[in-house]
């Protein structure tokens, strides 16, 4: 399996168990909430850049929300490559 709407899948149960909207996200990051719609529905998967820029935003937002992102998101892509 590939990790291609791995990151929106991750963030969508992030900010849904979190409860922050994606218009929140789209804030943090200065981007429009489209481009957030886009990765929440694994119609685009973020860069590896625009990662590192979600979990910045996270981190203002919830730290706990950014932590969760990245072990779900990293602890995945770990976890598929051990073969």
């Amino acid at each position: 399996m590939g990790s291609m709407g791995k990151a929106g899948q991750v963030l969508r149960e992030v900010l849904t168990n979190y409860g922050i909207s994606q218009n929140k996200l789209a804030i943090a990051m200065g981007v429009r909430s489209s481009v957030i719609y886009r990765w929440f529905n694994e119609r685009i998967d973020p860069t590896g850049d625009t990662l590192v820029r979600i979990v910045e935003a996270l981190k203002e937002i919830d730290r706990d929300a950014a932590r969760e992102f990245v072990r779900q998101y990293l602890g995945e892509i770990v976890e598929d490559d051990t073969d």
